[in-house]
């Protein structure tokens, strides 16, 4: 969801490193960085890895603080980075440029593209003032069914029966897929799942009919998510890679808020909402709908 940040700063000819978990080098290989310093979660091996990078590369000079978390503003005050960031939960003495939050409540893109935006202007060099309506990340390979084995005689769909921890205590996983999954292969489409290693068992004691196809790199995964003709998930980081590669995708709502974390992408289609998952038919109506008008 950071992507129209990153976008937005490239084009106005920011020198970007970016500092993140390791898997987001591979996404971003087709972006023109200037760096990329790989995040562990721990805030004082980060500030001493990112300082490090600094002392080495002589960049970046100033830094942008996405994330809300009082350790992500720790990291570039430990490291010497003057940073921008939005100033809630006591991070104002932390930030160079702190930065009040929109009264308005926003998805997080906008929420991120605006505090850029504001940074940018700060630093006297804005970038354009909105953020765009979808996501299209670079670098994906175009869509290939062969080199993933689809059956080349039928619609293919692709399923994500897991997410990985919960929210505010909460199961983020839709009850319903395998019985989706029987339903949809009864009526002649091809059901795939394609989940890390460390999410097999989850995914196969939850939709044991789909076809598991091998593991892969998040890069291959998006191009996966290009190659079948619908990715139907929760609202996780399958829901945003689809986004990012512009996939036809039916995420399926029951814990968290869509206006603030769901897919942001024109081809999305959201049902549930906070505190109720959407059923077995309503979610087999509006796939079968979508697939007969494409």
């Amino acid at each position: 969801m950071s992507l129209p940040v990153l976008e937005a700063l490239l084009a106005r000819n920011y020198s970007v490193v970016v500092c993140a978990r390791p898997w987001a080098k591979q996404l971003l290989s087709g972006y023109a960085l200037s760096g990329f310093v790989p995040m562990s979660g721990q805030w004082l091996a980060d500030a001493k890895t990112l300082r490090t990078y600094r002392k080495i590369h002589k960049i970046p000079s100033v830094g942008l603080s996405l994330p809300d978390s009082l350790s992500s503003a720790l990291v570039f005050r430990w490291a010497a980075i003057p940073a921008a960031g939005y100033k809630d939960d006591g991070r104002s003495w932390l930030l160079k440029w702190p930065i009040s939050k929109p009264s308005q409540a926003l998805h997080a893109v906008e929420s991120w593209y605006e505090l850029a935006y504001q940074a940018s202007v700060r630093w006297q060099h804005p970038i354009a003032p909105k953020a765009m309506s979808s996501l299209h990340l670079a670098g994906v390979p175009e869509a290939d069914p062969e080199k993933f084995g689809l059956n080349q005689t039928t619609k293919n769909l692709l399923i994500a029966p897991t997410a990985v921890g919960l929210h505010k205590g909460q199961v983020k996983v839709w009850p319903y897929y395998e019985s989706l999954t029987q339903a949809l292969q009864q009526q002649g489409y091809t059901v795939y799942m394609c989940p890390p290693p460390n999410e097999i068992a989850e995914a196969e004691k939850n939709a044991p009919s789909a076809i598991r196809l091998k593991p892969c790199a998040l890069l291959e995964f998006a191009q996966l998510c290009k190659s079948v003709d619908m990715v139907i998930c929760n609202d996780s980081g399958v829901s945003h890679i689809a986004a990012a590669v512009d996939a036809l995708q039916i995420t399926l709502i029951g814990v968290t808020d869509a206006t603030h974390t769901g897919p942001w992408s024109d081809q999305a289609l959201c049902l549930g909402q906070l505190g109720q998952w959407p059923t077995l038919e309503t979610v087999l109506h509006h796939i079968t709908q979508r697939l007969r008008t494409e």
